[in-house]
């Protein structure tokens, strides 16, 4: 998918492959495409290509995913702020920015 890396060995992303019922959501939700089918299992591909933004575990149906979110999209807004730029994170940052749509 996209090339976008946070930082580093950072992110809290879970997954229990021992739970997975294969059903691919998380890979279907994930707007980075962190996640892979492998072998009717889903797994991570790109640890950190992940933003953190919840969307995999909040559609995991069996709990099969964990991940503390904010930290890579909080990452992402200082960085477009320093910078300057316009990349964004999950949420589309502006003057009327709603934090809530990061969690």
């Amino acid at each position: 998918m996209n090339s976008l890396k946070y930082l580093k060995n950072v992110v809290t992303l879970q997954m229990d492959t021992e739970i997975c019922v294969g059903c691919g959501m998380c890979a279907v939700v994930c707007p980075h495409g962190v996640f892979v089918m492998t072998e009717g299992k889903a797994a991570v591909g790109d640890l950190d290509a992940c933003m953190e933004c919840g969307a995999c575990a909040r559609n995991c149906p069996v709990a099969a995913v964990s991940v503390r979110t904010g930290v890579g999209c909080a990452y992402a807004i200082i960085l477009e702020r320093l910078r300057g730029s316009n990349q964004n994170c999950c949420c589309s940052y502006s003057s009327d920015f709603d934090e809530t749509k990061c969690q």
